[in-house]
């Protein structure tokens, strides 16, 4: 009895390690979960360059962006940013106390690379959080001079497409805002839109000439998000009702 007796603070001490191990190890993999979701913002197969890359990774809450190698996304092996981000768990029952750990992480971005694709290991650079200067801003999409200068056709009249895109062209636009035009059943539409980043709602408009109605709109904030369409030349020429 008195021989299971000194055993059992032994047992209860060595329990008490696994615990803080354990602890650690879930506080590791805390930290690497935010990393796996800051490739999963990052993933796109849209072309970036490696500044592009790096501040985005910079804006995510609990990322810190240490390195970036590559040129861009499209090039050679791609992106890799080491990254570094915090975890925590908590050890003991009793008297609760929370584990945080700090780990370092690459994330590769690449056509190539997987969805969800796990982080590995790395260890962290002895520098200082890269910081990144804000992206310039978008040019103003010109929807008051859009809604005067398209031309008005009368009931019965027919739109010329050839018109359309002399009154787009001679709006002297910014080399970021894209148009396409095109015509359909008798009316033409137009789209104008600068390149979103690929998560936030992109700036668009949309335009469509018909005979007796020439009308200029912006769609709704949800049509406007990455894979709803609504920033197309067809939601300008058969436009989708907004969700309710």
């Amino acid at each position: 009895m008195r021989r299971l007796l000194l055993l059992a603070p032994l047992l209860i001490l060595t329990a008490g390690c696994g615990v803080v191990q354990s602890s650690e190890s879930e506080a590791a993999d805390a930290a690497r979960e935010v990393a796996t979701k800051a490739g999963e913002r990052l993933y796109s197969q849209r072309p970036r360059t490696a500044e592009e890359v790096g501040r985005s990774a910079s804006g995510i809450d609990g990322v810190q962006v240490l390195r970036v190698k590559g040129t861009s996304t499209h090039e050679g092996d791609g992106i890799d940013v080491v990254v570094r981000t915090s975890g925590s768990a908590y050890k003991g029952w009793i008297d609760a106390q929370e584990v945080t750990v700090q780990r370092c992480f690459e994330v590769w971005v690449s056509p190539k690379s997987e969805w969800r694709e796990v982080p590995g290991d790395v260890d962290c650079p002895d520098v200082p959080p890269m910081v990144f200067a804000p992206p310039p801003e978008p040019p103003q999409l010109p929807y008051e001079e859009l809604s005067a200068k398209l031309p008005r056709v009368p009931e019965g009249g027919r739109v010329e497409e050839a018109e359309v895109r002399r009154t787009l062209a001679a709006l002297d636009l910014h080399p970021a805002i894209r148009t396409e035009v095109k015509s359909d059943s008798g009316q033409v539409g137009v789209l104008m839109a600068v390149r979103g980043n690929g998560y936030d709602p992109q700036d668009c408009l949309l335009a469509r000439v018909r005979p007796g109605a020439t009308k200029v709109w912006v769609p709704s904030r949800i049509q406007r998000m990455p894979g709803e369409g609504g920033c197309s030349v067809g939601n300008a020429l058969n436009p989708v009702a907004p969700p309710h």
